[in-house]
C-alpha cells in the first residue's frame, strides 16, 4: 500500500494491511490469520467491499492482553481457554 504524500513521513499509519499487521507482531501472515481466527487478534476494519485493514491501536490492545512468558492466568480468567481442547 502506498503512503499518502500529504502526510509527514514521520507519521505512522493508523490502519495497516495484513502483511504489515503480521510484521508489527513479528510473525508470519499465516500465523496472524490463525490468531485472528482464534480471537487473539482483532478483526479488520472494512474500508470498502474488498479492502480491509487493522487498527494499530486495536493490535496494541490485543498484544497487551497476551500472557507473558511463564505467567499463569488467574483462575477466573478464561480469555485464553481452548474450546477445542480435549
Amino acid at each position: 500500500m502506498a503512503r499518502q504524500s500529504a502526510l509527514p513521513p514521520t507519521l505512522p499509519p493508523r490502519l495497516v494491511g495484513r502483511d504489515a499487521a503480521a510484521a508489527y507482531l513479528s510473525i508470519s501472515p499465516t500465523k496472524f490469520d490463525v490468531l485472528v481466527k482464534e480471537g487473539k487478534m482483532p478483526l479488520p476494519k472494512r474500508l470498502g467491499e474488498r479492502r480491509k485493514a487493522w487498527d494499530v491501536r486495536a493490535l496494541d490492545a490485543a498484544i497487551d492482553q497476551l500472557p507473558d512468558e511463564g505467567e499463569q492466568p488467574s483462575p477466573d480468567d478464561h480469555t485464553w481457554d481452548d474450546d477445542d481442547a480435549p
